[in-house]
């Protein structure tokens, strides 16, 4: 199996994973701890780091690393938007009623009358369905994935090949 579509299906695997971790101890429904979510940045980072090292030894020079790197983030988006289609809708089922009831609780307690928090739910309606979830979730790991290339193949990428001696 080429570096990109192991490094890819582990990092889509990895994401998962972490997101079934976070919605199965109820952080989903705490905004503080719904913040440990983003820790997936870190997650991509790692693996990302670990793929581009294999396709340095490769001798992928900057370029080359950047598309590597962006093509097994496309890998990865393949398996989260799979993957949190089937978390959000055979898994977790109530995730989207649980996250819409937290965001109640957010608002009331932030003082809004119920016409303003109802208003507010609903302008966050349209993208709480499975669907617009997992295609957002795989769209940002792809564009995550770009920009981490860009920094990561600064630092790892393979050697240009020496010349043999004349002789």
């Amino acid at each position: 199996m080429s570096p990109t579509v192991k490094t890819g299906l582990v990092l889509g695997l990895a994401v998962e994973l972490w997101t079934i971790i976070v919605i199965a101890l109820g952080w989903h429904k705490d905004p503080m701890m719904l913040m440990l979510f983003y820790l997936v940045i870190f997650i991509q980072a790692g693996v990302m780091i670990w793929g581009l090292r294999m396709t340095a030894a490769q001798g992928k020079g900057y370029g080359a690393q950047v598309g590597a790197g962006t093509a097994m983030s496309a890998v990865g988006a393949a398996v989260i938007f799979v993957g949190s289609y089937l978390v959000v809708t055979a898994v977790f089922p109530n995730y989207f009623m649980e996250v819409q009831e937290a965001g109640r609780t957010v608002l009331s307690a932030q003082g809004l009358s119920e016409e303003a928090v109802r208003a507010q739910l609903d302008a966050m309606a349209p993208m709480q369905t499975p669907f617009a979830n997992s295609l957002t979730g795989a769209v940002a790991t792809i564009i995550t994935g770009l920009i981490e290339s860009l920094i990561i193949a600064a630092f790892v990428k393979g050697k240009a090949p020496v010349p043999p001696s004349a002789a």
